[in-house]
């Protein structure tokens, strides 16, 4: 089917790996490992979500491990761009929610409208992401490491 992946699940990965005591970069290898036998990509959303984390950074030290991770994980996982067609998916499911009174954070509305466009899952941290289900005809799997 494939799978598209969510901050939520990445950051999961890191927070597991750091209480292990491992590099986060390996958390997101051993991510990828699981998902070897499907097609994979990064959502636009969620490629500027963990760019945050690099402007955000307190040192310049710590911004460019950051981006040097991230562009690790580009390589392995296609970032899918926001072009028209997901962007007329997204308002699509803008509409859809609306009416049921149930609208999703834009960010997590983009990630989810790529996954509809793609026919991909989306793969979220074990918190589960709850309002991702509420998202009709798109599977919801949680990250289980």
């Amino acid at each position: 089917m494939g799978v598209v992946v969510d901050t939520s699940a990445l950051v999961a990965a890191e927070r597991l790996a750091s209480a292990k005591g491992a590099a986060s970069v390996v958390a997101w290898e051993a991510l990828l490992a699981q998902l070897a036998d499907e097609p994979v990509a990064l959502p636009a959303a969620v490629y500027a979500e963990l760019m945050v984390g690099v402007f955000l950074a307190d040192t310049p030290t710590r911004a460019a491990t950051r981006r040097t991770k991230i562009e690790a994980l580009t390589l392995r996982m296609p970032i899918v761009d926001f072009g028209p067609a997901i962007a007329e998916e997204w308002a699509r499911l803008f509409t859809t929610l609306s009416r049921q009174g149930a609208l999703i954070p834009a960010n997590d509305l983009a990630v989810a409208a790529t996954a509809r466009h793609l026919g991909f899952s989306i793969l979220v941290g074990p918190s589960d992401e709850a309002h991702f289900r509420q998202v009709p005809d798109v599977e919801v799997r949680v990250l289980r490491i």
